[in-house]
């Protein structure tokens, strides 16, 4: 697909799961202390008490944060009907601090050594056009499975959706990731990298997001490599039964981060 722009949206009278999705779910980003407060407790909901991270050092208040969430873009999936948080990402912004090339995104200080490619390379990158996505998180009541060292319970949210809801449940990592694709636009990049599972960007591929692997793997709480796709690819080759939903993420984060930046000129004027 060379120009999803200019994709007219399907008759609304069709009944996908895609257009269902978007019926019961909402995209925010997270720009307040508060939204960002849910995004940092499903987190810690999922990597640490699900998954099995330790909590970051010193915190009681059940939220995972570290240092590069002050120069990330925070996403939130909310489910319409309950006011649930169903899932969160981040888009990492090179850290405008860093003291080197080394050390802008969060993969180059977990993984700097492994990463082998000699283009495909954060350090060899102009900054302005580099980000990470990272801290993908699904809520229990919305998987089907359970991740390992299972503590979380869906009881008290079982009786909250319909048949149909359920139904679209699977489509949240495809809605994850293009909510992250629309961040990547609406933030002006087009160096993405990402450190992920080998099946992820296996499952990913189906949809149209071919990601390219650039290092060796590490253990990161399993074999983790790096990963990375061009932003201007992945909307040439994404699914066209796809396109419709990334519009419609697209427009609905869009007004968000238009506000965001409108509301950080008002600032800046009065300061």
């Amino acid at each position: 697909m060379k120009n999803p722009e200019a994709l007219r949206l399907p008759n609304k009278r069709e009944n996908t799961s895609l257009e269902r999705f978007s019926k019961h779910f909402s995209f925010k980003v997270a720009n307040t202390t508060e939204e960002k407060a849910r995004v940092f407790k499903l987190r810690h909901e999922v990597y640490c008490q699900e998954i099995g991270y330790e909590p970051p050092e010193g915190t009681s208040t059940n939220i995972e944060l570290d240092s590069h969430d002050a120069h990330s873009i925070h996403c939130l999936i909310e489910h319409k009907s309950s006011g649930l948080a169903a899932g969160c990402l981040r888009l990492v912004l090179p850290n405008p601090a860093a003291k080197s090339e080394n050390e802008r995104l969060p993969l180059q200080e977990y993984g700097g050594t492994s990463l082998t490619h000699p283009i495909l390379n954060p350090a060899r990158l102009p900054v302005s056009q580099i980000c990470e996505i990272s801290r993908f998180a699904i809520a229990r009541p919305f998987r089907h499975k359970a991740i390992n060292n299972e503590t979380l319970t869906n009881e008290k949210s079982s009786n909250l959706f319909t048949e149909e809801e359920r139904k679209t449940f699977p489509a949240i990592i495809v809605a994850l990731f293009l909510s992250t694709y629309s961040l990547v636009g609406l933030s002006n990049k087009r160096h993405v990298f990402a450190m992920m599972e080998p099946r992820l960007p296996r499952l990913l591929s189906m949809s149209g997001f071919n990601f390219t692997k650039i290092g060796e793997p590490i253990e990161m709480h399993g074999k983790r490599n790096a990963f990375y796709i061009d932003h201007r690819k992945a909307e040439e080759e994404i699914h066209e039964n796809l396109i419709p939903l990334y519009l419609h993420i697209k427009k609905e984060l869009g007004s968000q981060f238009d506000h965001q930046a409108e509301r950080t000129k008002q600032k800046m004027a009065a300061s």
